[in-house]
Formats: structure tokens, C-alpha cells, sequence
């Protein structure tokens, strides 16, 4: 086979390595970092009741926060 296929395939191989690392590197790294810093906290739900017009009581924010962690 000519040296250029040779140095084709190895770029292509290459390629699909690195893909594939750099997505779960991301992946894991994305994880690591929602665990944490969630995007929801108790205050941000309690804020966005309270806008709503309604004074929430613990019970309501802890069934909130066990909604947002299912779909995390």
C-alpha cells in the first residue's frame, strides 16, 4: 500500500480516538460538575413560588427539589 493510504488511516483512527475520549472526558467532567453546583437550589425555588404569588412551606420546596434531582 502507498505511505498516503497508511497516513489516511492512521488520521482516521486518530480522529475517531480522540472523539471518543474528548466525549466522555466532557461527559464526566459536565457530571462532576452538576453534582456540584446544581442549577436549583431551595432559595431559587422558594424566589420563584414567592413570585408566583404563593408562600411555600418546607414541604412543598422538599417535594420540588426531589422533582428536579429525578430528572438530573
Amino acid at each position: 500500500m502507498p505511505q498516503i493510504v497508511i497516513d489516511i488511516i492512521y488520521l482516521v483512527i486518530g480522529l475517531l480516538i480522540g472523539a471518543a475520549a474528548g466525549f466522555f472526558g466532557a461527559r464526566a467532567f459536565m457530571k462532576k460538575y452538576l453534582k456540584q453546583n446544581p442549577p436549583i437550589n431551595e432559595d431559587m425555588i422558594k424566589a420563584l413560588m414567592m413570585q408566583m404569588g404563593r408562600k411555600p412551606n418546607q414541604k412543598q420546596i422538599n417535594q420540588m427539589m426531589r422533582a428536579m434531582e429525578k430528572y438530573q
